[in-house]
């Protein structure tokens, strides 16, 4: 938030952008092959040029687009739907990956959701940590689960600490 008051956010998010790739390089010329996720703000999707500035630092460290993904949230990604759209479609032409972070936080549109070429959806940690004791949330992170693989989108659950988590998530048919 201090970034985006101050204006620093596009610059900075510029750097994470390159230095993302940059890591993504040194990983694969020691034989790992691992994908980087990035979190971009609402400000950044108002950048026309962020599809070319990412399409250059992926050519500039020579990364595969497939090792990058972007991860915008859900509120973000509902704020404002034209320019949403318009940048996921720049992006998945690009080839790399788009993820809705903290999915079911929000209210989101399923038309809409429907419509994004987004590869992943990301359950948000509050789900997960509830798990274990609330019948509320494993309804929530079952459906949510049950959406993206609807759509053909992974699912990925943020801040699974416990084997017990785990369990649950991977009865569901959780990815990740």
């Amino acid at each position: 938030p201090l970034a985006e008051r101050s204006g620093l956010i596009i610059s900075l998010g510029a750097w994470v952008i390159d230095e993302a790739c940059k890591q993504a390089r040194t990983w694969r010329d020691q034989g790992l092959r691992m994908r980087v996720a990035i979190n971009l703000s609402a400000h950044q999707l108002r950048q026309s040029q962020l599809p070319a500035h990412i399409a250059a630092a992926l050519a500039k460290h020579q990364i595969n687009p497939d090792l990058l993904t972007c991860e915008i949230t859900e509120s973000v990604a509902m704020a404002d739907t034209e320019a949403t759209l318009g940048f996921f479609n720049s992006v998945a032409a690009l080839g790399v990956h788009l993820s809705i972070d903290d999915f079911g936080s929000g209210y989101s549109s399923l038309a809409y959701l429907r419509k994004l070429p987004a590869t992943e959806l990301k359950i948000d940690r509050s789900f997960v940590l509830d798990l274990e004791h609330s019948e509320g949330a494993r309804k929530i992170a079952e459906a949510v689960v049950n959406l993206a693989q609807a759509l053909n989108m992974k699912v990925v659950a943020e801040g699974v600490e416990t084997d017990a988590q785990y369990q649950i998530l991977r009865r569901f048919g959780c990815d990740q």
